[in-house]
């Protein structure tokens, strides 16, 4: 049996539905070339003993990842990727992923713990997108 390329996690914190974390991180990992077309996601009793949740919450992610035509179930095989995210701007992401650590290690210097650094990153992101829009 093939092995998940990737591995959940939740964050009860977040405010956000559990379901939805699963999907958003689905469509992040197609997005950045990790998930690639054919690779298995966890299967729903996989995703279930490593999260120790509801199984109806995994097919109900998996379910709204085959409605959007990113995966598609194979009854006794599992989930698997069948549509990727990702772009001709995955080239970039290498560099500006070193950048990011580099300014995430100089946050951590000047003090900021990860909710700091998660509600600044976020604010900028949102004020600079709006910014973009006008």
């Amino acid at each position: 049996m093939e092995i998940p390329v990737i591995e959940f996690h939740l964050d009860a914190k977040s405010g956000v539905s559990p379901y939805l974390q699963l999907v958003q991180q689905v469509r992040h990992a197609l997005r950045l070339g990790l998930l690639r077309e054919g690779d298995r996601l966890p299967t729903v009793k996989e995703a279930v003993a490593q999260l120790a949740i509801n199984p109806n919450t995994v097919l109900k992610a998996y379910r709204e990842l085959e409605h959007e035509g990113l995966v598609a179930a194979r009854p006794g095989v599992g989930t698997f990727v069948t549509k990727t995210l990702t772009d001709t701007s995955l080239a970039a992401h290498g560099p500006l992923r070193l950048e990011l650590q580099r300014w995430l290690a100089k946050a951590r210097r000047a003090g900021l713990d990860d909710e700091s650094i998660e509600a600044l990153f976020t604010t900028t992101f949102r004020t600079t997108a709006q910014e973009d829009i006008a």
